[in-house]
């Protein structure tokens, strides 16, 4: 298991939700459910190592971490490990081979994004996802046409908790971080979204992982449903 990544500082400067005048999501456990998907990569190189498989609901919560969370959920490897860096690569090539077989929005997601598109409200995804693996994933959604931006894992030369992919993400949208909400089920989300100085929304309908429970995050506002989230949003204008 991973160890707890160090909380950001409460901060009463924070953006206001209000002032926001666009939306970036995270993709795994945020928008779309790809836990089935991930599971089934790292159990199919279980299997071909002659051991049982592991049940999703033992590797569920580790889904938002990709292949760090599921290799050492499966293996009780970290990058540190020798064979770590082998067993990601295979892990990915699984994962590349059925990207898309069980993974769909979270139910209410779709509602939610056609109210954004509505209302003239653009919205992107930020995801530590690698781009080989994200734009296809983001095609067979329906959602590639659609967003305003999408920024990988790979996009920048740093992944989540730096800011650097939100502020290209922000970039991108030609609108200043202070005016955007960024929305993820991960700790590192809050944090990189408090370090690009964009408001934060915890969605703990998601994988959220094993560590912190996102109330002890510091996101300004925790959302229990896709549902909660499209009524926080209305905020937005």
């Amino acid at each position: 298991m991973s160890q707890p990544i160090s909380q950001p500082a409460r901060h009463d400067g924070a953006p206001q939700l209000a002032r926001c005048r666009a939306a970036l999501f995270d993709l795994d456990g945020t928008l779309a459910d790809t836990a089935p998907d991930l599971v089934a990569a790292v159990n199919k190189m279980r299997r071909d190592r002659g051991l049982e498989r592991v049940p999703i609901e033992q590797l569920r919560p580790l889904a938002s971490a990709g292949a760090r969370g599921l290799i050492g959920g499966a293996f009780g490897l970290g990058p540190d490990d020798h064979d770590y860096a082998s067993m990601r690569e295979e892990f990915l090539a699984n994962y590349e081979a059925d990207l898309c077989i069980e993974t769909t929005l979270f139910p209410g997601i779709a509602q939610l994004l056609d109210a954004l598109d509505a209302h003239g409200i653009p919205w992107g995804i930020v995801t530590n996802k690698v781009g080989r693996l994200t734009m296809p994933l983001v095609e067979q959604l329906g959602l590639a046409a659609r967003a305003g931006c999408v920024v990988s894992g790979d996009t920048t030369p740093h992944s989540k908790p730096h800011p650097a992919p939100l502020l290209h993400a922000a970039a991108a949208l030609a609108l200043p971080p202070e005016k955007i909400v960024y929305i993820g089920d991960d700790l590192r989300d809050v944090q990189a979204g408090f370090a690009a100085g964009m408001a934060t929304v915890a969605a703990a309908y998601g994988y959220c992982g094993n560590d912190l429970p996102p109330a002890m995050w510091h996101a300004q506002h925790i959302v229990d449903s896709p549902l909660q989230l499209q009524h926080l949003l209305g905020a937005l204008n």
